[in-house]
């Protein structure tokens, strides 16, 4: 009997391997090392780079992801015409102790030309934009609420004890008093006049957590505090009608029945604070054609994140285990000896995951 033929074959043949850098780029065309070309990170040695490749006849690109650093030499090979697959890293991993730049970009050179590397899933470029959008806003989001507890620890160290008397300090009642307050006055009944009749605390104790003693820097560090959160919470809802507006322009077009908007208004639910203003009920059934927010544990944010960081990409799943196993929220076995050595979540960060848990807890406080 003849020999079996267990070479790999080159599935590939045109193909370049690129180690992604955050000064430079290393580029191999095949396995030469004398090949091995550096390029930088600058637009015009994009551009540079994309004509080498034309020039050695490289069709498909495999690169290793690095932070985010791949991201416009990804977008640059994508416009110009090469099929182009992102990589991370644990595929990619070399034999101990064969370490270098240019080992590093040969070896997914390699392993792209084998076929023996799979790209990640990325997001069409529409929500590519949501998703920068959503990142945005949560961060301002965060800082919104750091500087609402410094309004809050600043009001505390004066003994002004708006925090107990009502239940949110940024709110109508909270602002006024505030205000009232960087205005000048200090009598704790004129103060409390000013908290709506709708709290339901004694007045006498309002007035009571309305005393306390004045300092000038205090009062400083409050107003720059305040300054800065109508600032953020500003630009919170600049950054919501730059987002409605795109949902609206990518959604899907249909038709909402007189018994569906009956069925979405009777699960409405109760907005958060920094809740976006416009009807996201809406678009996420355009979306996903279903009433999210029938569901127990959705809020308004898990809503905007599936929406923002998926969308209709959604549908690229094949089964509801694929997404949840994109996400990293099924066990990562290793089996070996027939039996589970390890069990634990695969590591990463990624919003729409961090977002189900939240709902999940809120399910299980409930």
């Amino acid at each position: 009997m003849g020999k079996q033929d267990n070479s790999f074959k080159v599935v590939h043949p045109n193909a370049a391997g690129i180690d992604v850098g955050s000064r430079s780029h290393m580029v191999a065309v095949d396995q030469s090392k004398e090949n091995v070309r550096e390029f930088g990170i600058y637009t015009k040695d994009h551009e540079e780079l994309i004509t080498y490749l034309y020039a050695q006849g490289i069709m498909t690109i495999a690169m290793e992801s690095t932070g985010s650093y791949w991201q416009t030499l990804f977008s640059a090979l994508q416009a110009a015409g090469f099929e182009v697959l992102l990589v991370p890293g644990n595929q990619t991993k070399n034999v101990k102790g064969r370490k270098t730049d240019v080992l590093d970009c040969m070896w997914i050179q390699k392993l792209h030309s084998l076929g023996l590397l799979s790209g990640s899933l990325l997001l069409s470029d529409s929500f590519q934009q949501l998703r920068t959008y959503y990142y945005h806003r949560s961060h301002l989001v965060e800082q919104s609420a750091r500087y609402s507890s410094k309004m809050q620890k600043s009001l505390r160290l004066m003994n002004i004890r708006l925090d107990v008397a009502i239940n949110d300090i940024t709110g109508q009642s909270g602002m006024a008093v505030i205000e009232a307050i960087l205005s000048g006055v200090r009598d704790p009944e004129r103060l409390s006049a000013l908290v709506s009749i709708r709290v339901k605390r004694p007045r006498q104790e309002i007035t009571d957590a309305l005393h306390g003693w004045w300092r000038d820097e205090l009062l400083f560090e409050l107003q720059a505090c305040l300054e800065f959160y109508k600032l953020y919470e500003h630009k919170i809802k600049e950054c919501d009608l730059v987002i409605e507006q795109l949902l609206i322009k990518f959604a899907p077009k249909m038709d909402i029945t007189e018994v569906e908007q009956k069925q979405l208004k009777a699960n409405k639910k109760r907005r958060d604070k920094h809740a976006p203003s416009f009807n996201l009920s809406h678009l996420a059934f355009n979306y996903f054609h279903t009433d999210l927010f029938a569901i127990n544990g959705i809020s308004y944010n898990t809503v905007l994140c599936l929406l923002t960081n998926m969308g209709h990409d959604l549908y690229k799943f094949p089964t509801a285990k694929s997404f949840a196993c994109w996400l990293g929220l099924v066990p990562n076995n290793k089996i070996s000896g027939g039996r589970i050595i390890s069990n634990r979540t695969a590591s990463g960060k990624n919003y729409i995951a961090k977002a189900l848990r939240h709902a999940a807890n809120s399910i299980g406080n409930q």
